[in-house]
């Protein structure tokens, strides 16, 4: 089975070939069944929805390990303000689109100017949300 997906490496839309966890994460025996995107090209990776009524639609680009790094850090800095309990994901989500300019989401990202530009204001939102917090206290 093939998609059509951009993909992070090569650049472009690149026809991705449906594969799973066995060939994604071998040493993962508990991800074996789960659905992903692969480049055959570069090599990059995009997971799916998988426990949704469409469980082979990407959740993305595909990434290359440059990009899925980049994007963890950025995760690394919204989760939080989210799962605190004082914003909701959207709140957070909307944030970031207002300051970018155009819709936004960590799995669309393309490039890694691109992810560099979202890092900076999701470190700039992850720094008022605490400094907002001590205030409370």
């Amino acid at each position: 089975v093939l998609m059509k997906i951009y993909c992070t490496g090569c650049e472009e839309d690149v026809e991705a070939r449906l594969t799973d966890g066995k060939e994604r994460y071998p040493h993962r025996p508990d991800l074996a069944s789960i659905p992903f995107w692969k480049c055959d090209t570069c090599g990059a990776y995009v997971g799916c929805h998988h426990k949704t009524k469409t469980p082979t639609r990407p959740m993305g680009t595909l990434a290359t390990p440059e990009m899925l790094e980049a994007r963890k850090s950025i995760h690394n800095l919204i989760d939080p303000i989210w799962q605190s309990g004082e914003f909701g994901r959207g709140q957070v989500y909307a944030a970031i689109k207002k300051r970018l300019g155009y819709p936004y989401h960590t799995g669309e990202l393309r490039t890694m100017d691109e992810a560099r530009k979202v890092w900076k204001i999701a470190a700039d939102l992850n720094n008022q949300w605490k400094f907002d917090m001590e205030v409370k206290i």
